[in-house]
């Protein structure tokens, strides 16, 4: 087994963009192993998209 990785999002930060793509209530009742991996790469390219603009913000 690996060891676990240190973490990236926030749970809050996760659960704010499970919340943006509708899956909040799918994550709450049955854990994250439970949402698609559609949806799953849905929250990272969310993700991606707030931290980029983030970026342009600061500059």
């Amino acid at each position: 087994m690996s060891p676990r990785r240190n973490k990236v999002m926030s749970d809050t930060l996760k659960e704010e963009l499970a919340e943006e793509l509708g899956v909040v209530n799918l994550v709450r009742e049955e854990g994250w192993g439970s949402v698609s991996s559609r949806n799953c790469g849905n929250l990272v390219k969310l993700a991606i998209e707030r931290a980029e603009r983030a970026l342009m913000e600061e500059q």
